[in-house]
Formats: C-alpha cells, sequence, structure tokens
C-alpha cells in the first residue's frame, strides 16, 4: 500500500490524545488516513483509531486494515520479526 506521507501518521512514543488531534487535523482536509505502527506501538495505533472514530462518529469509518510483519537486523546482527500494522480511516459517503 503507497500513501502519501502527508495523509500518513506514524505512530512512536507521543501521548496517544498527541496521535489522536492530528489524525482528526488531517481527516478535516483530506478523505483518508492511513495510521501506521510497527512493534509495540501497534496497540497505541488501534486505541487512536477507535478513539478518532468515538469522536468523529458517524463521519468517519475504518475501511482497511493490514497486519503484516517485518524482517529487521538488530543490533548484536540478528534477525528480528516485527508486526506492522496500517489502519485506514475514511469519510463516509452520506
Amino acid at each position: 500500500m503507497s500513501n502519501n506521507s502527508n495523509d500518513t501518521i506514524f505512530i512512536g512514543k507521543k501521548p496517544l490524545m498527541t496521535y489522536v488531534t492530528s489524525t482528526i487535523v488531517q481527516l478535516a482536509t483530506k478523505p483518508k488516513v492511513t495510521i501506521k505502527a510497527r512493534g509495540l506501538t501497534t496497540s497505541i495505533a488501534i486505541d487512536v483509531s477507535q478513539v478518532v472514530l468515538k469522536k468523529t462518529h458517524p463521519a468517519f469509518e475504518i475501511s482497511n486494515v493490514s497486519i503484516n510483519s517485518e524482517s529487521l537486523v538488530s543490533t548484536d546482527g540478528r534477525n528480528r520479526d516485527v508486526s506492522t500494522i496500517e489502519i485506514t480511516i475514511t469519510r463516509k459517503n452520506s
């Protein structure tokens, strides 16, 4: 899935509401926004999507969820599989 970086929110270590606010601001001007996370932040991405839907109900919906894994090389040189998630939120057609 290739997205323009302007319509993608990458989840990191900031507080949950930072990502919720960023997502809602993006949805005000764009028809869809993708929330991306990997590793331990995947649960935060799910929380962000649910808070956004509850705050904007019924204007938006989850249109796609993609769960995958990436193989990364750790600092000790070993391969590690890291889970990833992409959640796409789109404006509902009324």
